[in-house]
């Protein structure tokens, strides 16, 4: 379950959003300027909301009247970009094997065997980021991602740098994501087709501001 209430001021623009979401998939639509990423940023902690609480299963990792501010590294959120910022001198399977170091976490083959097949990323281990379409780093920086065992994934707007032929290379990946993986995540988009497609629950934001929540039928 996410629980978010929160009040940001960003020079001239207010953000204030307030939602309780147990949906496998909740998405966040709205035009550019909305107040998207600045939300899915206040969840993932890289910033501080000026007011209000966020919590993630129950744990609180932000309540600014009890001064909680849990930093990122301990929220243990995946993040996955719409850049796949993959590291361009290491191959895809180091780059996969680079959160759950970073989280000192201990190997584990069958989760590592898991995501790879999920995401169909087997044969290209060997390779550099260089080397990879575009639709193919997006599916090594969410196998990433994943084998840091988070409990939240965020999404932000991770199709939205590719063409139509790419993105509906991916799409099915991420319904097997929603699906298969069994990790909640929070998919940012201005896309209704592809939220339509792949979320449960819905947040629509207007100018900084929650104007529906529910399920999908709120994009009619």
């Amino acid at each position: 379950m996410l629980r978010v209430d929160v009040e940001k001021k960003l020079g001239e623009f207010s953000l204030e959003a307030s939602f309780t979401s147990e949906g496998r998939v909740t998405g966040l639509f709205g035009a550019s300027g909305s107040g998207k990423t600045s939300l899915v940023n206040m969840i993932a902690g890289l910033l501080r909301p000026d007011r209000g609480t966020i919590a993630i299963d129950g744990d609180v990792v932000d309540d600014t009247a009890a001064g909680i501010h849990v930093p990122t590294y301990r929220r243990r959120i995946g993040y996955v970009f719409q850049d796949a910022r993959l590291f361009p001198h290491l191959n895809v399977a180091q780059n996969l094997d680079y959160g759950r170091r970073m989280n000192g976490l201990a190997a584990d083959p069958a989760q590592q065997k898991r995501i790879v097949d999920l995401l169909d990323i087997g044969a290209l281990l060997d390779r550099r980021p260089g080397k990879l379409s575009g639709g193919e780093r997006q599916r090594v920086a969410l196998g990433r991602a994943l084998l840091a065992k988070p409990r939240l994934l965020l999404l932000d707007e991770p199709l939205g740098a590719l063409d139509e032929a790419r993105k509906l290379e991916i799409l099915p990946y991420l319904v097997r994501l929603r699906d298969e993986a069994n990790v909640p995540m929070v998919y940012v988009s201005h896309d209704v087709a592809e939220l339509r497609q792949l979320a449960t629950q819905i947040v629509m934001l207007k100018q900084g501001k929650v104007t529906s929540f529910g399920g999908v039928k709120v994009l009619a």
